[in-house]
């Protein structure tokens, strides 16, 4: 599928998300904790006399707990730490009151200024950290911190809704022993790592890692440093559909010593790549500095099928591998540096470079972002754009 409506048409999630499960017979009644920037740390957290910060609201959750967080920006002085799991039937829900925008900024955070060539000690890595399971987090808005949204050993999560840019590294990072994520309508942009030149910080990173059942859908990444989406070294296969990636891996910060990938989508890597089958579809990746999307020597099965990509400065679909066992079906390649790069072993079938003929800006009905790149619809999932990298003639 290309940029139809249809494709830029994701599962309403907000209310789901935001709705306490009821408790069993054995656990107490969940409660609701609210969280202001007037608040007091001392008080019960009602909406008459809320908490102050969103750590003590975490460190008093338990399963079927909701925290409410009140429109404000919140200044860490130390980053969130979430260690308390919920359960699979009643996890844990943190998200903004009623719509109302809450920034969470960790410009203050001693790990956001790690000088070039340092480490982020790992407990300092995310103005959010979490090394917890079934938990349901929507509607925040996070900056400036040592990695956005760190999360490691985490199982069954939700994260819905998010806004993660400016941040010092990834804006959202995935990695460790990790299963049964959503990452769901992800905003990520303009993350960069001073201390790395460039290197590693990209949109959303699902690395150094395994754990099935984790997908990805709605994200929008761009203007990232390195790379929009990054599965480097997630040994289990991810979904990734509906997620645009463009405008990655150019130096916007001026680093002395620029390091920054720049692909849209990176399926896979390391020294040596482990063998995985990820799956992307309905996608598309433009304008990036290097390719659409790559296999980053990835030998497993990976499957893409209905993607599109456009003007990126590499490859548009590269899968050359050796020994590579991808399958392309079906995916349009418009005005990249080239279309595609295809091992002996991939199965490549119906795809733009397979129809023939010159597939530039005249093949497609528009190539102005604007409509998707725009604001998100009210539940969140992606706008329509249903002229946007379709083909003029029906095709592919």
């Amino acid at each position: 599928m290309h940029m139809d409506k249809a494709l830029w048409t994701a599962a309403a999630v907000g209310a789901v998300l935001m709705t306490p499960l009821p408790a069993t017979e054995a656990a107490a009644a969940p409660t609701t904790l609210v969280v202001a920037t007037n608040g007091n740390d001392t008080a019960p957290g009602t909406l008459a006399q809320p908490l102050r910060t969103v750590q003590r609201a975490v460190d008093l959750a338990k399963p079927g707990d909701t925290i409410s967080v009140r429109a404000g920006t919140y200044a860490l002085t130390d980053n969130i730490t979430v260690t308390t799991s919920g359960t699979a039937s009643q996890p844990i829900t943190l998200g903004a009151y009623q719509g109302e925008r809450v920034v969470i900024d960790g410009e203050q955070l001693a790990a956001s200024h790690t000088p070039v060539g340092g480490s982020i000690p790992r407990a300092e890595r995310g103005a959010i950290h979490q090394e917890a399971s079934y938990w349901r987090i929507s509607d925040l808005e996070i900056v400036n911190g040592p990695y956005g949204v760190y999360c490691d050993g985490c199982n069954g999560n939700v994260f819905a809704r998010l806004k993660t840019h400016d941040n010092y590294e990834s804006g959202f990072q995935l990695q460790g022993a990790s299963s049964d994520n959503q990452i769901l309508n992800l905003d990520s942009w303009a993350n960069r790592d001073p201390r790395k030149n460039g290197e590693s910080a990209d949109g959303l990173a699902v690395k150094e890692g395994s754990g099935t059942g984790n997908v990805v859908r709605g994200a929008r990444l761009w203007n990232n440093v390195d790379d929009g989406l990054d599965l480097w070294k997630f040994t289990s296969p991810v979904l990734i559909e509906n997620t645009i990636a463009y405008g990655n891996g150019f130096n916007r910060w001026n680093f002395p010593d620029f390091a920054g990938d720049g692909n849209g989508f990176k399926l896979g890597g390391g020294s040596p790549a482990p063998a995985v089958a990820h799956t992307l579809r309905n996608s598309a990746a433009f304008k990036n500095a290097a390719h659409g999307a790559t296999d980053n020597g990835n030998t497993g099965a990976l499957v893409l099928s209905r993607d599109s990509t456009w003007a990126n400065g590499g490859t548009g679909f590269d899968a050359d591998v050796a020994g590579g066992t991808a399958r392309l079906t079906a995916n349009l390649s418009v005005a990249d540096t080239k279309a595609a790069a295809v091992g002996s072993a991939t199965v490549s079938s119906g795809n733009s470079w397979n129809l023939g003929g010159t597939w530039d800006t005249s093949s497609v009905l528009s190539t102005d972002p604007a409509a998707i790149t725009g604001p998100r619809a009210a539940d969140g999932s992606l706008p329509s754009a249903p002229s946007f990298l379709v083909p003029r003639n029906g095709v592919a």
